[in-house]
C-alpha cells in the first residue's frame, strides 16, 4: 500500500519530467517556428502587456510630475473617477450611443462580408472574380483621413448623396447631412461597410476555398441546387471560421473607434455621435484629465471582456463550439 502511495506521488515528477524533455525536443526540432514566433511575443509583451501596467492611474490623481508610482490615491478607496463617470449626465448618453453605433453595425457589416464571399464563390470567371476582389478590397487601404474626407464631401450640402436623397425627398439639399444628429449613425455604418466589406470577406474567401467538392458533388447527385448546396454544405463547412469571427466582434461592441468618430462628427451632433472612446480622447489629451479618462477606459476594457466570455458560453452551448 505504501509503494503504490509513493508510485502515485512520484507520477506528477514523472509526468512532469516528460512535458518538459517533449518541450526541449520540440524546440530542437522546430527552432525556425519558434525564431519566427518571437517577433509576435515580443509585439504583444511591448504594446499590449506593458501598458497594462499603466492602468494603475485609474485608481489614482495622476500627475506627470509626479509619476504613476508617486501620484496619490484617488479618494473612496481609489474608485472616485469611477464614481465620477457613473454619476456623470452624460454616462447614459455615452453608453446608448456606443450600443446604438456598435450594435448597428454589428447587425450590417457582420453578415455582409459572408455574402460577398458566397456570392463570389459562385463566380466561374476567374478575371472577373479578381476584378470584383480588388474593387472591394481597395477601400481597406485607404487611409482613415482620407475616407472621412471623401464622406464629409459625399454628404456635404452640394454632394453628390445629398443632391441625390434631396431629389426623391429625403433630405434637405440645402444642409450638411452631417449636421443633422439622426443622419450620424446611417452614414457611420454605410460609409464603414464600403471600407471594410471586402477586406472582411477574405477570411471566409479563404475558409470557402477549403471545402471539400467531394461534398458539392454528393448534394449534385442527391439534386441539390446551388441554394440548397450553400444552406446544406457551404455554411455548415465554414460555420466555424463564422462562429469565432462573431465571438471576436461581441468582443469589440464597446469599442467603438474614436478616430473616425472624431473625424465625422461636430458638436452640434454630440446626442447622437458622441461614444465612450471619443469621449475618452476628449477628457484625456484635449482636457488633460489623465486618471478620468483611464478609469473611463478602464471600464470599457471590462465590458468587452465580459461580453466576450458570456458570448463564447452561449455559442459554445448552443453550437458546441467556441473559441476555448
Amino acid at each position: 500500500m505504501q509503494s503504490l502511495i509513493r508510485r502515485k506521488k512520484r507520477l506528477p515528477l514523472d509526468s512532469k519530467g516528460s512535458y518538459m524533455s517533449r518541450l526541449k525536443k520540440d524546440l530542437v526540432k522546430n527552432r525556425s517556428a519558434y525564431v519566427l514566433f518571437l517577433p509576435v511575443l515580443a509585439f504583444y509583451l511591448i504594446f499590449c502587456y506593458k501598458p497594462m501596467y499603466g492602468l494603475i492611474i485609474a485608481f489614482k490623481d495622476f500627475t506627470p510630475y509626479k509619476g504613476i508610482l508617486d501620484s496619490p490615491w484617488a479618494a473612496d478607496f481609489g474608485f472616485k473617477h469611477f464614481i465620477s463617470f457613473f454619476s456623470s449626465v452624460y454616462f447614459g448618453r455615452l453608453i446608448k450611443n456606443t450600443l446604438v453605433i456598435s450594435i448597428t453595425n454589428l447587425l450590417v457589416t457582420f453578415p455582409a462580408p459572408i455574402i460577398l464571399a458566397l456570392l463570389l464563390n459562385e463566380v466561374r470567371c476567374r478575371k472577373y472574380k479578381s476584378m470584383l476582389q480588388t474593387l472591394t478590397y481597395l477601400p481597406h487601404f485607404i487611409s482613415m483621413v482620407v475616407i472621412c474626407s471623401m464622406v464629409r464631401l459625399f454628404v456635404d450640402h452640394n454632394g453628390f448623396i445629398t443632391q441625390m436623397l434631396s431629389s426623391l425627398g429625403l433630405v434637405d439639399g440645402n444642409l450638411s447631412m452631417l449636421s443633422n444628429k439622426n443622419y450620424f449613425v446611417p452614414i457611420y455604418v454605410l460609409s464603414g461597410l464600403w471600407q471594410t466589406i471586402g477586406w472582411s470577406a477574405i477570411i471566409y474567401i479563404s475558409a470557402l476555398a477549403g471545402v471539400d467538392q467531394e461534398l458539392y458533388e454528393a448534394a449534385r447527385i442527391d439534386g441539390a441546387n446551388r441554394w440548397k448546396q450553400t444552406i446544406h454544405v457551404t455554411l455548415p463547412a465554414i460555420m466555424m471560421t463564422i462562429i469565432m469571427m462573431f465571438i471576436m466582434r461581441i468582443g469589440t461592441v464597446m469599442s467603438v473607434g474614436y478616430e473616425k468618430i472624431i473625424l465625422l462628427y461636430n458638436p452640434g451632433i454630440y446626442e447622437t455621435a458622441d461614444v465612450i472612446s471619443s469621449y475618452v480622447y476628449r477628457k484625456g489629451l484635449q482636457e488633460a484629465d489623465w486618471s478620468y479618462a483611464a478609469a473611463v477606459g478602464f471600464f470599457n476594457s471590462v465590458i468587452n471582456l465580459f461580453l466576450v466570455v458570456t458570448a463564447n458560453k452561449i455559442t459554445k452551448k448552443v453550437t458546441d463550439m467556441g473559441l476555448w
